[in-house]
């Protein structure tokens, strides 16, 4: 199908988005469907539309508590069931005109938003640097090191550890002039000693720095992209053997046939987290599939998620090892952003050599960063960093107040957790997606 005739088509009939604060108790029903024109043109379930439904939902840190997929036939409905980061229901009526605007705009769902994006090449205000290498101790301050020392600044950043592989999206400027780094040669030498940083002395030939290629990608997606071409979603056996706790909370993945309806059937229980549907959805589609029908239901602490897909050509999964294949890079999307360790957040007056100095404390201390999320507003550092010793275990809290008293009050916020520390938790957290699992295969009960 022509991509300028299915545009065409999306702006004489574009989705019909109801909000309904009446219908769930407890959550804002979101529903979003549509009827093609043309029996011919399967006008709405365009590859990827899912997923920029979700994406606009989750950039805006929706909870989403239940989730309805279908479509097929040339039509789709999808409901969600949203909450907001408190539990509340959406009431505020800027959100909700824009969640109206943004699922009913035929634009929006073809290109998406410009928050969360990488790979507006050119850009006058930033360079957009990838990394992507075997992770170790003491890594990323090894990275900012190097970046201080050739007079570059982190202005964003988000960093993902998985299976013993590192990967960045990190957007940099020079500290003088506070603008993007242009010069071929100087871009060069960056490339050189970052990479030789990303090498260390086991990593010779897959680690690597690459400027973000030209087009519009939202950076989670992008990290996905890079972790997968990395194939961290092969099992790295010595991280699972001995440790019963990281085999007992890995998802449980089972992906079977359903042949008198020509689809792949795949069924997945995890933890609930934060953007678990996005990023689930996100490796789906990366992978070249489409979702015709799906449940999501979320509980506390648990999440369960079914999906009929087929691949684009549409034709369900047909070997044994396309089945595995999947089954390890949906893991791999689930574990990616799932890393438990203690969160630590930073707020600090920006300076150039910032976060060198705050990693460079970590790794001093013993310290493992397995995620992190680097930002910069109004001249304010405002940074996340989850972090583990270096056995992967809990961080004892007199670890912590060394840290603080190093950094300095007031500077460094703890956000103790039952599950990465001993400190008791101090205050409880709502589950943020998917949870308490279906026991059948149906589509009932939604409300």
């Amino acid at each position: 199908m022509d991509d300028e005739f299915a545009k065409l088509l999306r702006r004489i009939n574009p989705p019909r988005v109801v909000i309904d604060n009446d219908a769930c108790e407890d959550a804002t029903l979101i529903q979003a469907c549509s009827i093609p024109l043309s029996r011919r043109v399967d006008s709405v379930n365009k590859h990827g539309i899912l997923l920029q439904v979700v994406q606009i939902l989750t950039d805006l840190d929706l909870v989403i508590k239940k989730a309805y997929i279908s479509s097929d036939g040339g039509w789709f409905m999808d409901v969600f069931n949203v909450i907001d980061q408190n539990g509340n229901k959406i009431r505020d009526q800027e959100t909700i005109s824009y969640i109206q605007e943004r699922l009913e705009s035929s634009d929006d769902l073809v290109e998406p938003s410009l928050k969360g994006l990488v790979g507006l090449v050119p850009s006058e205000e930033h360079t957009c640097i990838e990394l992507a290498g075997r992770d170790r101790p003491g890594l990323l301050s090894e990275v900012c090191a190097v970046l201080t020392d050739l007079e570059c600044n982190v202005v964003n950043a988000e960093i993902w550890t998985h299976n013993e592989r590192a990967a960045a999206v990190v957007l940099i400027t020079d500290h003088t002039m506070g603008c993007a780094i242009e010069d071929p040669k100087r871009l060069a030498a960056i490339k050189e000693l970052l990479c030789n940083v990303l090498r260390g002395h086991s990593d010779l030939n897959s680690a690597k720095m690459t400027l973000t290629p030209p087009g519009v990608t939202h950076r989670q997606r992008r990290l996905h992209q890079i972790m997968f071409a990395d194939r961290d979603y092969e099992k790295a056996d010595n991280l699972i053997c001995g440790n019963a706790h990281a085999t007992n909370s890995r998802p449980h993945v089972i992906v079977t046939d359903c042949a008198e309806k020509d689809y792949t059937v795949i069924t997945m229980r995890s933890k609930d987290r934060p953007k678990l549907l996005f990023d689930v959805i996100c490796t789906l589609t990366d992978m070249q599939y489409v979702v015709f029908h799906g449940v999501v239901h979320t509980g506390r602490t648990e999440a369960y998620q079914e999906y009929y897909i087929r691949h684009m050509d549409g034709v369900p999964i047909s070997s044994e090892a396309e089945r595995d294949r999947v089954m390890q890079c949906l893991e791999a999307a689930i574990e990616r952003r799932g890393t438990e360790g203690l969160e630590l957040e930073l707020c600090a007056e920006d300076r150039v050599g910032l976060l060198s100095d705050i990693t460079r404390i970590f790794r001093e201390n013993g310290l493992c960063i397995k995620r992190a999320e680097i930002s910069t507003r109004g001249g304010k550092a405002r940074d996340t960093f989850y972090v583990t010793d270096v056995t992967g275990s809990p961080v004892d809290h007199k670890t912590v107040d060394s840290i603080c008293e190093q950094i300095g009050g007031g500077v460094l916020h703890v956000k103790w957790d039952i599950n990465s520390s001993p400190k008791p938790q101090q205050e409880s957290t709502i589950s943020f997606l998917l949870g308490s699992f279906f026991r059948s295969r149906t589509f009932s009960s939604f409300t």
